[in-house]
């Protein structure tokens, strides 16, 4: 019995369980060798392989879920700051939301990862969160969910009616850009070049009017154009110009991009992940000249570093040419 060709789809729905990468990697290396050792027992006239996998996550998981606090993002916390200058402490403490590094699993779907819905779905039971996804995004039938949790049909029909309402307006899908949509792609990069000049005025041309960002582990957050234009001011004048984008990137289904922040010997070291959110109006051709960053998350942690490979000072080859 070959398990490895679900590994990467199982990643990612224990990723959306969790809300952490280094989680749900360890949760797939459970459920693994749980079907292993129950390999003899598995019935073919029951289940796909594949629902039986399931099966097998969706209870590891929410084995492991039991006790535990949910993976925020900043904005979660509480209310935006009106304060550019306001200290950058980081809090390790706070178990942060990870973002999903898309280039480090091969899996057919990538829907129900986008950041913000991943950081919604946090606020859910996570029985809740286990239907929601095995029906919504994986799409197994009601009976199959039923069985996969050990419950009743009905009971997943209101599990999943109850975690709708919930999400309701959390996130608006529809209009929101693929990372390959050119005029999304292209939004991204007319940022990067406007990043690497210090052109606070250019970026803040290319955000919406209530763009938000926010810098976990920093519990802090930033709403609207102007407060997040001050902020940037803020740090080109502590940084300086000089600064390096690696683009080509994605996380979450998402743009991403790698900004590297200047040195005192002319190098650039790593300084942030960079999540988008590019918004606009749908036309018949995907987004609209009106494509602008509504949200942008900017991940300082190492740890984030590392699960995306990116290497500590910047080199033009480690990334791809930004068109």
């Amino acid at each position: 019995m070959d398990l490895e060709p679900y590994r990467g789809e199982l990643v990612a729905y224990c990723y959306r369980m969790t809300g952490s990468v280094d989680d749900a990697e360890d949760l797939v290396q459970e459920t693994m060798l749980r079907a292993w050792r129950a390999r003899e027992r598995y019935d073919a006239a029951r289940a796909s392989v594949r629902t039986w996998l399931y099966r097998i996550a969706a209870n590891v998981c929410l084995t492991a879920l039991e006790g535990r606090p949910r993976r925020p993002l900043p904005s979660g916390l509480g209310a935006p700051s009106d304060d550019p200058g306001a200290p950058l402490t980081p809090a390790f403490d706070i178990p942060w939301l990870q973002p999903f590094p898309d280039a480090r699993y091969t899996i057919e779907t990538r829907a129900g990862l986008r950041l913000a819905l991943v950081a919604a779905m946090q606020l859910l039971p996570p029985r809740q969160r286990a239907v929601l996804v095995l029906r919504e995004v994986l799409e197994f039938s009601a009976a199959e969910v039923a069985a996969q949790l050990d419950t009743t049909v009905p009971a997943v029909n209101s599990a999943l009616q109850r975690a709708r309402a919930a999400l309701a307006g959390a996130v608006d899908a529809g209009e929101i850009a693929e990372p390959g949509d050119p005029e999304a792609r292209a939004v991204v990069d007319r940022y990067a070049a406007a990043f690497e000049a210090a052109d606070v005025p250019a970026l803040v041309r290319l955000l919406t009017d209530d763009a938000v960002m926010e810098m976990p582990p920093v519990p802090l957050w930033y709403q609207g154009s102007r407060d997040y234009g001050l902020f940037l001011e803020r740090v080109f004048g502590m940084r300086g110009p000089g600064w390096a984008i690696g683009g080509g990137l994605t996380a979450n289904g998402q743009p991403a991009l790698a900004a590297y922040a200047p040195g005192p010997d002319g190098s650039r070291r790593l300084h942030t992940l960079q999540v988008f959110t590019i918004t606009g109006q749908r036309g018949g051709r995907g987004i609209s000249g009106a494509a602008r960053v509504a949200r942008n998350v900017v991940f300082a942690d190492p740890a984030v570093f590392a699960l995306f490979g990116l290497p500590g000072q910047f080199s033009p080859e480690d990334f791809p040419p930004r068109r």
